[in-house]
């Protein structure tokens, strides 16, 4: 398996082997170890549907964190008006 696109927190998310990815939160504990729904798995020959139904993705939630805050500006040129407004999402790292 070169590659796979899993689903958690109602994204997809392309993986591999070994690397770490940030997703939304999961309710797990750091060191649980979690499995994750399947969609596709690419590689030498690609397997879609039902045919990756057997196929696992095992991950290991490393750390929960938050992530860079984002600003975000809104400015209406027709009523002078804006807006100023930082979010936080919330990630972890598997």
């Amino acid at each position: 398996m070169n590659y796979a696109i899993i689903r958690t927190g109602g994204k997809q998310f392309r993986v591999e082997s070994g690397a770490t990815v940030r997703v939304p939160s999961i309710d797990k504990q750091a060191g649980e170890a979690i499995e994750l729904e399947t969609l596709l798995v690419g590689g030498d020959e690609t397997k879609v549907g039902e045919s990756v139904a057997t196929v696992k993705v095992a991950a290991t939630v490393v750390e929960h964190g938050r992530g860079d805050k984002i600003i975000v500006f809104k400015r209406s040129a027709a009523s002078s008006i804006s807006a100023n407004r930082a979010i936080v999402r919330i990630t972890l790292h598997y």
